[in-house]
C-alpha cells in the first residue's frame, strides 16, 4: 500500500524508514501508528476527524539523525569546544586480547557477600599494597579536559575485567565526569555506569561524591542528594569517595550519610593542603588532620583517604601524616590519592604505602604523570617482590598503556601536551589541583596570555591569600581560580584588592563563597574582606544545604515528561536536578541528533572527510554503511546541502552554514 505516494517500509524493528521526503516524516509516522488507519476503515474525513496526527514529535530515524549530525559538524566544524588546533588521530587504538569466559572473581565479590563492613576488614587484612586505577575518571579528567566517550572506555573494559581483578577499584564516576558527559560528549552519564558495570562485573567501582554538593558545583535540598546516591547505587556504583571543598565537617557528614543509606562503602576524604612536615605553616598542621579523621571515623566512615589534590604530599609529610594516623586507627583502612604534578608522586605513594597506607591512586603509564596521578607500571615494578607486591602483571600493564597511547591520540585537540610540556615543581608553592592548573594554562594560552602564566600563578598564590589560605578543590579551587584571573584581567595585586574592597565587582563566585554559600572554611571567613565585599548582602549561617526545601521529585519529573515524551527515565530526573540547564540542552541536542555515542571518536569531533567510507552500529545486527560524497554550495538562508550514501541510498541533509552567515553579518 502507498497511500500518500512514497515508498514505506516498515521493518521487524519497528523503526519506519520513509523515503522521498524531508518535512512531513513525524506526521507519516502519526497515521501510521493510528489504529483506525491500520485497520483500513479510513474515508476522506480521517484527517480531518483526527486532529492529533498534526502533534508532530521530532523523528526517530536513528540514521536520519546521525546523518543530520554528521552533516552539521562538516559544515559548522566541532559541537564541542576544541582548546587546540590539534587533530584527532586517524588510527584507532587496537583493542588487548581478551580470554574467553567470566573474568576472575575480584574484591567486589567480597563486597557483595559481606558488606562494606566485611569489605573494608578485607581490604585491611590484605597483604600487599592495593591499587585504584584514575584512568577512567581522574587521568583523563587531569589531562585530556574530561572528554575521554564512554565508546573509548568500553573498548578496553574487558581487558581490564580480565587482567587486573585484584585492583581495589576502578574510578570512573562523579566529579567533572558527570555533567561534561551531557555537556560536552552528548551522552547519558547513568548509561556510562550501567555499561561499564555489565563489562566489569569483579572490580569495585568508585566515584567522587562533593558531599552536599553531589556531582554540582552547588548545594542541592538533602533529599536530592539521598536520592542520587540511591540512584547510582542501583545503578553499580560501589564506594562513594565523600570530600568536601572546604573539609566543611557537616557537608561531608550529610554525604556520608547518603553514601551509607544507600548502602555503598563509605570513603570519607580529608582534602589536604600545606605541608605538615614544615612547621612555619601553622593553618593545616598534622594535629587539625587528626582532629578531622577524628570526627570523620566517629561518623562512620569505611575508609579514610587523605585526598591531595594538588599533588602537595612531599615523601617525608606523607610518612607523617600516614604513620600518624596509622597508629590512630590500627584497623581502619587508609587510602592516599595525589597528582603527579611536581614529578615525586611515586615517591611519595612508596612513603605513605611504608607508613601504612593499604591503597594508593595510580593511573596507567600513559595516563600518568603531569597533571595526573603516578604511573600504575612504575608502582607495580617498585613493589614487585617485596611485601608491598601488588599482585599485577607488568606485563598486562604495558598492553594497558599501550592501547591508551593510541587512544589519547584521538583526544588530541584536549591534550595538556599541547601547551604544558612538563610537570612543575612550583605547584608546591601556588597549590594549584592537578585539574585546574591544566584548564588554568589552556585558559591562559587560549586568551593569548601564554607567556604570563607565571603572572596567572603568582595571582593564585595572592588570590588564596586574600581569601584566607582555603583547601582548594571543586568548587573552592573554582573560586580562587576566578578571583585571581580578576586580579591579572584589571591588573591588580593583593594590596590593590584589599584596598579596593568596598568598590570592586568581585566574581559571583567570590562573592556567593563570603556569603557562605559552599559552608565555613577552617578558620573562618576573611575579615575586615568578608564585611568589605558583602556591605549589606545576606549571609547564610551554618550548613547552606539545611535550609533548602526538599525537592519535589514527582512534580519534575511531569515537568520532563510535558516537554520530553514519556521515555523520561528516573535517572534523567535526577540528571535534570544536578544540571538542569545542562540537561535541556542534552535533550534538545539528542532530539535533533539521535545516539552520537555510537560514532568513532575522529568522526564525532570533526566528522568525515569527503569520499570517506565508514561502518556505524547503532546496536547489535544493525549497522549503517555511510558514505559522504558532497558539500553544496551555500544556498539561500544560509544552508548547504550535504549529500551521502546511507546503505546504498542517497540521501540528503540540509544544513545552516552558520560560520558563513556570521562572516556575512561581519561578526568575529
Amino acid at each position: 500500500m502507498d497511500p500518500v505516494g512514497m515508498s514505506i517500509r516498515c521493518p521487524a524493528n519497528g523503526e519506519r524508514a520513509v523515503d522521498g521526503t524531508q518535512t512531513n516524516i513525524p506526521f507519516l509516522q502519526n497515521v501510521l501508528s493510528n489504529g483506525q488507519f491500520l485497520r483500513g476503515t479510513v474515508d476522506t474525513q480521517f484527517i480531518d476527524e483526527h486532529p492529533e496526527l498534526f502533534n508532530l514529535r521530532p523523528g526517530q530515524n536513528r540514521a536520519q539523525k546521525l546523518l543530520h549530525y554528521l552533516g552539521h559538524v562538516m559544515v559548522n566544524g566541532p559541537t564541542t569546544p576544541l582548546p587546540v588546533k590539534a587533530r584527532p588521530s586517524p588510527v584507532d587504538p587496537m583493542e588487548p586480547t581478551v580470554p574467553m569466559g567470566p573474568p576472575p572473581s575480584g574484591l567486589r565479590d567480597v563486597l557483595l557477600r559481606e558488606g562494606p563492613e566485611g569489605f573494608a576488614r578485607a581490604v585491611r587484612e590484605h597483604r600487599g599494597l592495593l591499587l585504584m586505577d584514575t584512568t577512567f575518571r581522574d587521568a583523563h579528567q587531569s589531562l585530556l579536559a574530561t572528554r575521554v566517550r564512554t565508546r573509548d572506555l568500553k573498548r578496553v573494559a574487558p581487558f581490564v575485567a580480565h587482567s587486573f581483578s585484584r585492583l581495589f577499584s576502578i574510578e570512573n564516576w562523579g566529579g567533572a565526569t558527570f555533567d561534561v558527559a551531557m555537556r560536552f560528549l552528548y551522552e547519558c552519564p547513568w548509561q556510562r555506569l550501567q555499561e561499564l558495570r555489565e563489562l566489569i562485573p569483579n572490580i569495585p567501582f568508585q566515584m567522587l561524591l562533593r558531599g552536599a554538593n553531589a556531582v554540582g558545583y552547588t548545594n542541592y535540598p538533602d533529599n536530592a542528594v539521598f536520592r542520587f546516591c540511591e540512584a547510582a547505587k542501583e545503578n553499580g556504583m560501589d564506594i562513594f569517595r565523600v570530600f568536601d571543598s572546604l573539609n566543611y565537617l557537616p557537608n561531608m557528614v550529610l554525604g556520608m550519610e547518603a553514601a551509607g543509606r544507600a548502602g555503598g562503602v563509605v570513603e570519607a576524604a580529608i582534602s589536604y593542603t600545606g605541608d605538615v612536615a614544615d612547621p612555619s605553616r601553622t593553618k593545616y598542621t598534622l594535629n587539625y588532620y587528626l582532629q578531622l579523621a577524628d570526627q570523620l571515623v566517629k561518623a562512620g566512615t569505611h575508609i579514610l583517604c587523605i585526598k591531595d589534590m594538588a599533588g602537595l604530599l612531599k615523601p617525608q609529610a606523607s610518612e607523617l601524616l600516614v604513620g600518624a594516623l596509622r597508629a590512630r586507627f590500627p584497623t581502619l583502612p587508609l587510602h592516599v590519592h595525589t597528582h603527579d604534578t611536581s614529578g615525586a608522586g611515586v615517591a611519595a605513594l612508596l612513603a605513605a604505602a611504608n607508613a601504612g597506607a593499604d591503597v594508593v591512586d595510580v593511573a596507567v603509564d600513559a595516563m600518568s604523570g603531569m597533571t595526573s596521578q603516578p604511573s600504575m607500571g612504575a608502582m607495580v615494578a617498585c613493589t614487585r617482590g617485596t611485601a608491598l607486591d601488588t599482585g599485577l602483571p607488568l606485563e598486562r600493564v604495558f598492553d594497558y598503556s599501550e592501547y591508551w597511547e593510541a587512544a589519547r591520540g584521538l583526544y588530541a585537540p584536549f591534550d595538556c601536551t599541547a601547551t604544558m610540556k612538563s610537570g612543575n615543581a612550583d605547584v608546591y608553592e601556588n597549590e594549584i589541583p592537578g585539574g585546574q592548573y591544566t584548564n588554568l594554562h589552556f585558559q591562559a594560552h587560549s586568551m593569548g596570555l601564554g607567556n604570563k602564566f607565571k603572572q596567572v600563578k603568582k595571582a593564585y598564590v595572592e588570590a588564596n591569600q586574600i581569601l584566607g589560605d582555603l583547601i582548594k578543590v571543586t568548587p573552592s579551587s573554582k573560586i580562587v581560580g576566578d578571583l585571581a584571573q580578576f586580579m591579572v584581567q584589571n591588573g591588580l595585586s593583593r594590596a590593590d584588592v584589599e584596598a579596593q574592597a568596598e568598590d570592586l565587582s568581585f566574581p559571583l563566585s567570590v562573592v556567593e563563597f563570603l556569603q557562605g554559600h559552599i559552608g565555613i572554611p577552617h578558620g573562618g571567613f576573611p575579615e575586615p574582606f568578608r564585611s568589605k565585599v558583602l556591605k549589606d548582602l545576606p549571609r547564610v549561617e551554618g550548613r547552606p544545604g539545611a535550609s533548602l526545601a526538599p525537592l519535589d521529585f514527582e512534580a519534575l519529573e511531569a515537568e520532563l515528561r510535558s516537554r520530553h515524551g514519556d521515555d523520561i527515565t528516573p535517572e534523567d530526573v535526577l540528571s535534570a536536578a544536578m544540571y538542569p540547564q545542562v540537561f535541556e540542552e542534552f535533550k534538545a541536542f539528542t532530539a535533533n541528533f539521535g545516539p552520537v555515542e555510537c560514532l568513532d571518536t575522529r568522526l564525532f569531533l570533526e566528522g568525515p572527510k569527503i569520499a570517506e567510507e565508514f561502518e556505524v552500529e547503532l546496536e547489535r545486527g544493525k549497522t549503517l554503511h555511510i558514505k559522504a560524497l558532497a558539500l553544496g554550495d551555500l544556498a539561500r538562508g544560509g544552508q548547504r546541502e550535504v549529500f551521502f550514501e546511507l546503505n546504498g541510498q542517497l540521501r540528503s541533509i540540509l544544513v545552516k552554514d552558520t560560520r558563513a552567515m556570521k562572516a556575512l553579518v561581519g561578526e568575529p
